[in-house]
């Protein structure tokens, strides 16, 4: 029987409250409106962002929300207006729209987008405007996409049509993380050949940037972080030093300048800590290197000296890696689909939508690369 133009009932993981556990609740899903698509999401990867807006961020107007935005799914049903999707597509879902008319669409120098829920709400990580109830209360989505439900409605303009050959089990993972990372190290930093690089966190982000370097030709590629036990997979996607900063009586900045003879040309942050921030930019060279900013949060202050910047070096930020999201992640999908690109080899953990709170512990405590849940059969 169909569901279009009804509102669907189905499984959701609710964040009532911040610094509480997810509780999976049945919601109520509306239909889309005009320009909007409903999604049937079959997997969802777990993210440190959705850990932030949890643990970290918790503002008070950010709850209740469904967490979740690296997911991927089927098209459900459409609403009016709706001309690039049809029932039965393959879809990622996009926190980062891409609307293709705003000034910063037409512009090939950023992927930002003039609309969407991060034009004016990244601190709340949501728009006011939800299609999701629960118990009789409005439930925030989340950067716009909250894949931790069974359903969620989305703007086409931020949603990614992808192969149907594509396993969404393994892809939804190009929702952020590894676009993130990858794109961070292949389109803002734009490492170039023979270069050395070094990245700070071996996450699921951080593992990305080292096999963009890794892709881009990087000949040395240094990987720093406080947890050895990430080396062996740093390794598989190219590092080809490892660093444990409590390993060493020096700033970590002190000790990749002397292994480099000066510094590393390209330097990339991927924990969004801004310590950690700081000693990346005076881990790259004076004179020419480029450090970016990849890691996520809004709340501190970075202090650094001006020399640091005066001698010559740039300081960038990425965010999603600075892919335009429904055309880069669509070509993703195609390049991981031609063994291009590595994805299967950053799941970690295979599980389910009930074990949300058991994934959100995994990632919190180190203990993943990535956890993927399955949330509706494909």
């Amino acid at each position: 029987m169909s569901t279009a133009g009804k509102v669907i009932k189905c499984k959701a993981a609710v964040a009532w409250e911040p610094n509480k556990p997810v509780v999976i609740e049945e919601i109520e899903v509306a239909p889309p409106q005009a320009n909007e698509v409903r999604i049937k999401i079959v997997a969802t990867g777990v993210c440190h962002t959705d850990l932030y807006h949890l643990f970290e961020g918790m503002h008070k107007d950010g709850f209740p929300a469904v967490l979740g935005h690296e997911g991927a799914g089927i098209v459900e049903s459409v609403g009016p207006g709706v001309t690039e999707f049809q029932p039965g597509d393959k879809v990622i879902p996009l926190f980062i729209s891409q609307c293709r008319e705003c000034r910063f669409c037409k512009n090939p120098k950023t992927n930002q987008c003039e609309n969407g829920w991060a034009a004016d709400s990244h601190d709340v990580m949501a728009l006011a405007e939800s299609r999701f109830t629960c118990k009789g209360r409005k439930v925030l989505q989340f950067m716009g996409t909250s894949t931790f439900s069974e359903y969620t409605v989305m703007n086409q303009m931020a949603v990614a049509k992808i192969d149907p050959a594509a396993p969404l089990d393994k892809v939804c993972l190009l929702g952020c993380g590894v676009c993130t990372g990858y794109g961070a190290a292949v389109n803002t930093a734009k490492v170039e050949p023979g270069s050395t690089c070094a990245v700070f966190g071996l996450g699921a982000v951080g593992l990305a940037a080292v096999m963009g370097c890794k892709a881009a030709g990087a000949k040395r590629i240094i990987a720093v972080d406080v947890n050895p036990d990430k080396f062996e997979n740093a390794k598989v996607f190219g590092a080809t030093d490892f660093v444990n900063p409590k390993d060493h009586d020096k700033p970590i900045h002190e000790v990749l300048t002397k292994m480099t003879s000066g510094g590393v040309d390209y330097s990339l942050e991927c924990v969004g800590n801004v310590q950690v921030m700081r000693s990346a930019l005076e881990s790259s060279a004076q004179g020419w290197g480029v450090s970016v900013i990849v890691g996520w949060t809004d709340l501190h202050d970075i202090v650094i000296r001006p020399v640091h910047l005066i001698s010559g070096r740039t300081w960038k930020g990425s965010m999603f890696g600075g892919f335009k999201s429904k055309d880069g992640v669509s070509k993703m999908v195609k390049d991981y689909l031609d063994k291009k690109l590595k994805v299967d080899e950053f799941i970690s953990h295979n599980m389910t939508l009930d074990q949300a709170n058991d994934a959100i512990e995994l990632m919190k405590n180190c203990k993943c690369i990535r956890a993927v849940m399955s949330v509706s059969p494909p």
